[in-house]
């Protein structure tokens, strides 16, 4: 277990980098590109994501087994397990990106004024970055100050973010329902925080190809 000292340092760093990505995104407003990856010839199962809230529908999530095997492996046991079923969208920030899956504080049958601080019970992974870029609908892994720290939360790009390429683990794209992703309910404030009744991920299954 980390001490609360280092578990508040790297949210304090995690938060002033998404507060200076924030910014920049303001001050640099990108085009929204379309998707830019030929999926068809990328190995990995398919992540069905049905979403309520303000959002309501299904997104197809593309896992790139080939390009970040470890944290698909991660992707298919908490699916496996539930984990993700019933967790909120406790990050969202427009025209930048909607954050997820913090299996720990983000249930929103339970109380979630900690989402975004969790992780799973399984170690936390080394970063698997690769030359793909975080544009519209992609998929990346969230994490603290160091480089090899995700663990089970996500996000999803509403526009391309130059800014994260190489810095981030790219593990997936949204390849059907961007139209369900652009409704997902946005927070206030530089961090994107959602108030309220933030939108929830009520079912998260494998597809079968």
């Amino acid at each position: 277990m980390r001490s609360s000292n280092i578990l508040f340092g790297a949210l304090l760093i995690l938060g002033l980098a998404i507060l200076g990505a924030y910014y920049w995104y303001q001050a640099n407003p990108q085009p929204v590109a379309a998707v830019p990856v030929a999926v068809g010839d990328v190995e990995g199962p398919v992540m069905d994501i049905e979403v309520a809230g303000e959002a309501n529908g299904r997104m197809l999530v593309k896992l790139f087994a080939d390009v970040a095997p470890q944290h698909v492996e991660r992707f298919e046991k908490l699916v496996a397990s539930g984990a993700y079923d019933g967790v909120v969208f406790h990050r969202v920030i427009d025209g930048f990106m909607a954050q997820t899956g913090d299996v720990q504080f983000g249930k929103a049958d339970g109380d979630i004024s900690r989402a975004g601080q969790g992780a799973s019970d399984l170690p936390d992974l080394p970063a698997e970055f690769s030359s793909l870029p975080f544009e519209r609908g992609m998929v990346g892994m969230a994490r603290s100050a160091s480089p090899d720290s995700a663990n089970s939360q996500f996000f999803i790009m509403f526009a391309p973010a130059p800014h994260l390429n190489g810095q981030y683990t790219v593990v997936g794209q949204v390849i059907e329902g961007l139209e369900v992703l652009d409704s997902i309910k946005r927070g206030a404030g530089g961090n994107g925080e959602v108030s309220g009744d933030p939108d929830v991920m009520t079912s998260v299954t494998l597809l079968v190809e």
